[in-house]
């Protein structure tokens, strides 16, 4: 090959042009893959279809024994319960309930326990789509966080408050280390410890208030303390399927 050519060819390579990158489909931005955006549930649910339209309520009254709900199975069992008893008892019902690590047993999160969305309450309306839309930018408030029955649950300004749900949790839904008994026991005791709770008005005072799941702590398990700061030992079920 000639001096000649090489140099031909050498040029040839330098100005060379990439092709072009596939324009990104339609809808959809470049660089974003299609798994980052959520979809979004439709605002409402009609009744009348295969299950009932209910997959989210506000338990409309507590087991009567403060924070001794029988454990996660008994307040499992109180949502089930509750349900069925307004037609809803074809889905399977969790509480929104997180208990802590302790006697060889692993922590559980209450985000891991209720499915994966979405939620509507007893009227058919969206209360979130998604766990992660439930921890971050969910539609709770006193209007659509309702009862099974439809009723609404007393919140600040109503005569007795019972804002304060239980959950036991942290504001991702997860629960808290391992030293920190905000569940009452693991929902077993009415007695001494205190529990983690949310405020399903998203109204009060101090700095987390506003927190649906974890507002703050109970000042003890039982019924009068539950109720000293605006609870009744209420707490949140969701539908799993």
């Amino acid at each position: 090959m000639t001096r000649l050519v090489r140099l031909v060819l050498v040029l040839c390579a330098a100005f060379a042009v990439a092709p072009a990158a596939a324009p990104a489909p339609f809808g959809r931005a470049q660089g974003v893959p299609s798994a980052s955006r959520e979809t979004q549930a439709p605002e409402s649910r009609p009744m009348g279809g295969k299950k009932s339209v209910t997959t989210f309520f506000v338990t409309s009254r507590g087991i009567g024994r403060g924070g001794d709900l029988g454990g996660l199975t008994g307040a499992d069992a109180h949502c089930q319960a509750l349900a069925a008893a307004e037609g809803s008892g074809d889905h399977t019902w969790r509480a929104y309930l997180s208990a802590s690590a302790g006697a060889g047993q692993p922590a559980v999160n209450a985000r891991d326990r209720i499915g994966r969305g979405p939620w509507y309450n007893a009227e058919g309306t969206l209360v979130a789509s998604s766990v992660e839309e439930l921890h971050r930018n969910n539609k709770f408030g006193k209007e659509l966080a309702v009862s099974e029955r439809l009723d609404p649950i007393n919140g600040v300004g109503d005569t007795p408050n019972m804002h304060d749900i239980l959950t036991g949790s942290r504001p991702d839904g997860s629960a808290f280390p391992p030293g920190d008994d905000l569940t009452c026991g693991n929902w077993r005791s009415s007695g001494a410890g205190r529990a983690q709770v949310g405020h399903h008005d998203r109204r009060g005072q101090g700095a987390a208030a506003g927190s649906w799941n974890s507002a703050h702590a109970s000042r003890g398990c039982g019924q009068r303390d539950l109720a000293s700061t605006g609870g009744a030992g209420l707490f949140y079920c969701f539908a799993v399927d």
